[in-house]
């Protein structure tokens, strides 16, 4: 195990993986050695008029956005803030997140991003546990909870003051010079909420970040030549399949980023015929929403080379819709915050090759049987995964490294599969409880527990029901206090976000009362009938929720 980082604050942060393997793994040349933010002014002194970020303000040149980027890190660096702080990155879509995550590398401290929303609970349960002193914010809501996180030391905002945060366009005092960073030392933490009652967060090194996740994503570019990547991200740069864009697509790669701070499908066309990216990166629902789009004036996607799926399973009728939409191949990447990554950008996606053979440039992966052995090739067991994209652990959660990590680092994923005789990797299912919506990971156990605490509300139990539009939506099943009003949706919903303060994306869009819990064998709340029950009752759930807005 590698010597532990610890923050200002007393956060320790370990690096499970040895010593020994991260040198393999840098001698092989699969990590470079080197920090983010002096790979990023290598690539603005290389090419300084490249485009490195397209939003829809337009494009920003390398040169001007270091420029922003070191103006930022002198003001984050006059706060008192640097390379033994963790600083929370709340922001929108755009080239403003893009340059804030670069200052939080150049100034030495570990980025904490995720994604905008409404709600109070990530951001109290986040800087909470990670003990954050600074934190770049858009939303005034929740710069108005600094009084509730007392390891806050800063918060920034760009634009105009607002009471409690300082702002980031006015100049920095100029004296600020970058000093190089140790490239095993923690610099993005990775937030999933996964199947835990709390947002996981997992730390990654520079050499993770610029080496094995940034591998994963240049092999996506095979025979690209010496053209570089243009990819359209459509996912939040806070999230964890976000974490392909600033970190690997700006500082790795030295490629141009594509992000709108927006889920209109016409949007996305527009930035792929007007910006020609080479790269389309989004979840399931998002790609057949494009797909199913009717071509815009002067369309043209000829740029393309293809277009990437992962955040939740890949149906293929989804996959066939944008082969056909598109016209190129349609990579499918199993992956997770945790640390793994398989995909198909050399396989194809034909049933007989599954998710892909596993590259140990990004991740190798191993079957592990019950019993913490592997298994045979051809054997069902659990997916494990390690190598240059390996995290360093969970931050704050030593209950979760017992849970996931075993004693040589490898990452349990909690996910079923095989690898068949060839060596490809085969998904079979999960093992923990998830619903995903969209790509994105609800986790049921914090719902139920957060859902609990309403006065009407006797047992509850959360489940997926499968969804056409967005693969699942959550269903709260619910046993109602006897003699109480009847529970409605709203009622619940209403409780969730303004009592809660659950985000708006993890609430129940389904609800079943019944009149008794189902239970197991074990005398345990039966997940199977519920989701039977729930599945039967809402049959076409886009459908019904469609009408009801109607």
């Amino acid at each position: 195990m590698n010597s532990g980082w610890q923050s200002s604050n007393g956060i320790e942060i370990r690096d499970l993986v040895s010593a020994e393997a991260r040198r393999l793994w840098v001698e092989r040349g699969h990590c470079p050695n080197r920090d983010l933010y002096s790979l990023f002014v290598e690539h603005t002194r290389s090419h300084p008029d490249r485009e490195a970020v397209i939003d829809t303000a337009g494009p920003v040149d390398y040169a001007s956005l270091d420029e922003e980027v070191r103006r930022i890190a002198a003001r984050l660096a006059d706060a008192g803030l640097g390379e033994r702080d963790i600083i929370a990155i709340r922001l929108p879509n755009d080239r403003k997140a893009v340059a804030a995550e670069l200052a939080v590398a150049a100034v030495g401290a570990v980025a904490l991003p995720y994604p905008p929303g409404r709600g109070s609970r990530d951001t109290l349960s986040l800087l909470g546990r990670s003990r954050a002193r600074g934190a770049i914010f858009a939303a005034p809501s929740d710069i108005a909870l600094q009084a509730d996180l007392p390891d806050l030391s800063a918060v920034f905002t760009f634009g105009a003051r607002q009471a409690g945060a300082l702002t980031l366009d006015e100049p920095g005092p100029g004296h600020w010079v970058a000093r190089p960073v140790a490239p095993e030392a923690p610099a993005r933490i990775l937030v999933s909420s996964g199947s835990e009652s709390e947002p996981k967060m997992i730390a990654y090194s520079h050499n993770a970040m610029a080496g094995g996740r940034a591998n994963y994503v240049r092999a996506l570019h095979r025979n690209g030549g010496e053209t570089p990547m243009r990819n359209l991200a459509l996912v939040p740069l806070g999230s964890s399949f976000g974490s392909l864009a600033t970190s690997v697509t700006v500082a790795a790669l030295g490629g141009t980023l594509l992000v709108a701070d927006t889920t209109d499908p016409r949007v996305a066309l527009r930035m792929i015929s007007e910006h020609r990216p080479t790269h389309v990166f989004g979840v399931p629902t998002m790609l057949r929403r494009i797909a199913d789009q009717q071509p815009i004036p002067g369309e043209d996607l000829s740029c393309l080379r293809a277009v990437v799926s992962s955040g939740a399973a890949l149906p293929e009728v989804t996959a066939e819709a944008c082969r056909r939409r598109f016209d190129r191949p349609v990579i499918t990447v199993y992956g997770s915050s945790d640390g793994v990554n398989c995909h198909t950008a050399a396989t194809g996606l034909a049933k007989e090759t599954g998710t892909g053979l596993p590259d140990p440039a990004v991740a190798d992966i191993r079957i592990l049987g019950t019993d913490g052995e592997p298994v045979p090739a051809g054997e069902a067991g659990e997916i494990c995964a390690r190598g240059p994209m390996s995290p360093q652990c969970y931050v704050g959660s030593p209950e979760l490294d017992a849970r996931y990590r075993t004693a040589t680092g490898w990452v349990r994923t909690g996910d079923r599969g095989l690898l068949d005789g060839h060596g490809r990797l085969h998904v079979l299912g999960r093992l923990k409880q998830v619903v995903v919506r969209g790509g994105y990971n609800i986790s049921p156990a914090e719902v139920e527990q957060e859902l609990g605490a309403h006065p009407r509300v006797a047992e509850v139990a959360c489940v997926a029901v499968p969804d056409a539009d967005l693969g699942e939506r959550l269903c709260a099943c619910v046993r109602e206090v006897p003699g109480s009003r009847a529970l409605t949706l709203v009622d619940i919903t209403t409780f969730l976000e303004q009592e809660r303060g659950l985000e708006r994306r993890k609430l129940p869009e389904l609800l079943v009362c019944v009149a008794e819990m189902p239970l197991g064998p074990t005398g345990k709340i039966c997940r199977r009938t519920l989701t039977k029950l729930a599945t039967e009752r809402y049959p076409n759930p886009t459908e019904l929720l469609e009408v009801s807005r109607t």
